[in-house]
């Protein structure tokens, strides 16, 4: 599933092309998402003018005058700015042209969203959200005072989304690698060093990861159809039975929280 590199990677590559375009037309060609695509997005866009893409968790919001447009990736959606007439392939299915340009939503699995939200209140999908990691607010004292007394192991912690936004299997177990901690640690037992420590390397995996365009995760691309490099940089992430990159221990792997979670146990304790 595309995280909150690939996400942030996509709104960067679409906000300075298409903010402040106009909408010309929509084009739905399969609407049957997780929840179905509007079947009157064209009448409700058309005419509106983009003014700002942002990015709230793992979710794009196309801000326009009359409202918002709710915008999650599923699986392995994607969106890419292509000329308008471009042919379309099999999964793509939609279209909201601006001019000469369309944004295209590709969802091999139909995982995604796509819904309006008229007005200045934000969807209820937005509700109950955690803290942006890349925000100022998110350190080491948020991360202390917010996990105490709870026995819950650390990366699935920071995997839910009412404590913490975006991030999620790879970035987690980068993360906590990075960190020198061991994943299935009770995040009550992180002191104030080890807290600071974690935070800082979260925002350090995850600015290197939107540096490399995010990583490459099935049929993820960004907004200009190149695919992100991050995982030729992973430590840990899909690495069991390899060497370590820092001490040669074989890196290992288990299950937490039904998810597979990659670590070293020489270098993380």
């Amino acid at each position: 599933m595309p995280e909150l590199p690939e996400v942030e990677t996509t709104r960067r590559g679409i906000a300075p092309e298409l903010a402040g375009a106009d909408v010309s037309a929509v084009t739905i060609r399969n609407g049957r998402l997780r929840h179905p695509i509007p079947a009157d997005l064209g009448e409700i866009l058309a005419g509106q003018t983009l003014l700002a893409v942002e990015r709230r968790a793992k979710y794009l919001l196309f801000r326009f005058p009359a409202g918002s447009l709710l915008v999650h990736l599923g699986m392995s959606g994607s969106l890419r700015i292509v000329p308008t007439g471009h042919p379309p392939e099999k999964h793509d299915h939609l279209d909201i042209v601006f001019g000469s340009r369309a944004l295209r939503l590709r969802d091999p699995r139909r995982f995604g969203l796509v819904l309006w939200q008229a007005g200045d209140e934000d969807h209820s999908l937005l509700a109950g959200l955690g803290i942006e990691p890349l925000g100022d607010a998110f350190n080491g004292a948020w991360l202390h005072a917010a996990s105490r007394d709870r026995r819950t192991p650390v990366k699935l912690f920071l995997m839910d989304a009412a404590h913490v936004v975006g991030i999620g299997n790879i970035y987690a177990s980068e993360s906590l690698f990075r960190a020198g901690i061991d994943p299935t640690t009770p995040v009550g037992e992180l002191g104030p060093r080890r807290c600071a420590r974690l935070a800082g390397c979260i925002r350090e995996t995850l600015l290197d990861a939107l540096a490399a365009g995010g990583s490459t995760l099935r049929d993820f691309v960004g907004s200009n159809g190149s695919p992100g490099y991050f995982q030729q940089q992973y430590f840990v992430y899909g690495r069991d039975g390899e060497a370590c990159r820092n001490c040669g221990t074989t890196i290992r792997k288990r299950i937490m929280g039904q998810r597979a979670t990659f670590f070293c146990p020489r270098c993380q304790h």
